[in-house]
């Protein structure tokens, strides 16, 4: 009589690189899969701080989007996230790792405010000359701050993570000695009060016209940020200078091959990058503080939009979107205690966003054996 032999299965899994592009609708699939995981992740954080993760998340939902007088103060904080996010989502397209956009941001809050208090323009100007000077300005001085760590790149190969990241550091100091001696206000940390020329109109100020806008607090820069977002997504998708830029970010071997200008690129999608960021601070710094002042005109702006460009997947139509939600988390989340919870899961969003690219560049594989 033959001997049967038992066969046993075995499972095991095998990484592979991904020859094809996945499908369209994959890499949202996995960056929806990785928000899931975050606020799963997140949701332990704050059960080991002793709350309850449920009505936390449900305080968040409730706090930013309850009714339209909160839905209004997450847009304002939603804003400036949109043109930080912009601005790093233009450099990471070309490969470039801007982590200077908080320094760009408040470097534009200052080229803005310069327009007061140096002053260029005097404070009976009319708003509506304040304003687009004030964005020149602002615009200027960013891509000032995005052109010394882009030209370093270009001509000397210099990492533009070191170079942008210790700017931030500059740019701080530079705008403290303004404001604790050149244009202090009584010795404080910061500089008097912008005339009203030189706000970006509210919605709450067309209350006597429209009763439903009472108390509003969002601003024209949303409307800049919207703006600035479809500009950039027709250079980014429609133009030829948008094609070189995702081609140098693909391959900048081919690039070189079909003679595109790898070192002029760097240089301006650098300055582009810190012009939008700068942008940001000054719709901040006229939107919502109307003075100058230190750290806080940026609050994190720069690196939170850092995630909110991950996380739209580089998409300017979809930082919008994005930009919103997190808004949101930081205007609810002022109310969460400990108060470094939300940061937090900031932090663990970014993490599991940039973990979840393997599933992009790889694929897991059951392999099916026989011993």
């Amino acid at each position: 009589m033959a001997e049967s032999k038992s066969i046993k299965q075995k499972l095991s899994f095998r990484v592979e690189p991904r020859l094809n592009e996945p499908p369209a609708w994959y890499p949202s699939v996995v960056s929806f899969g990785a928000i899931i995981v975050a606020l799963i992740l997140g949701g332990v954080l704050i059960s080991l701080a002793g709350g309850d993760p449920f009505r936390s998340y449900q305080h968040i939902a409730k706090a930013s989007f309850g009714d339209t007088g909160v839905l209004s103060d997450t847009i304002v904080k939603a804003t400036p996230i949109i043109l930080a996010a912009l601005a790093c989502s233009v450099a990471f397209r070309m490969k470039l790792w801007n982590i200077g956009a908080e320094g760009q941001f408040i470097m534009g809050a200052f080229g803005a405010s310069a327009i007061v208090l140096a002053p260029v323009l005097p404070a009976e100007t009319s708003r509506w000359i304040f304003i687009p000077v004030m964005m020149i300005a602002g615009m200027a001085a960013g891509a000032v701050w995005g052109f010394i760590p882009g030209y370093l790149k270009a001509k000397f190969n210099v990492s533009e993570i070191i170079s942008s990241l210790m700017l931030n550091y500059v740019a701080i100091a530079w705008v403290n000695f303004w404001i604790f001696g050149v244009w202090t206000e009584g010795g404080f940390q910061m500089s008097p009060k912008f005339p009203d020329g030189a706000w970006l109109p509210r919605l709450a100020d067309y209350a006597k016209a429209f009763p439903i806008f009472r108390g509003l607090t969002t601003h024209l820069g949303l409307v800049i940020g919207i703006v600035a977002a479809i500009i950039i997504w027709f250079i980014i998708f429609r133009s030829r200078w948008g094609y070189e830029i995702r081609l140098i970010g693909d391959n900048p071997h081919a690039a070189q091959y079909a003679g595109i200008n790898i070192t002029k690129n760097t240089i301006l999608v650098m300055m582009l990058s810190g012009a939008l960021a700068g942008l940001g601070g000054m719709s901040e710094i006229a939107g919502v503080v109307h003075r100058l002042q230190t750290a806080p005109i940026a609050a994190g702006y720069g690196f939170t939009g850092i995630i909110v460009a991950w996380l739209a997947k580089l998409n300017p139509l979809a930082i919008i979107f994005v930009s919103v939600l997190f808004g949101a988390l930081i205007l609810a989340g002022r109310e969460i205690q400990p108060s470094g919870i939300p940061k937090m899961i900031q932090g663990i969003i970014l993490v599991c966003l940039i973990a979840s690219d393997f599933l992009l560049r790889y694929r897991i594989r059951i392999v099916r054996g026989e011993e």
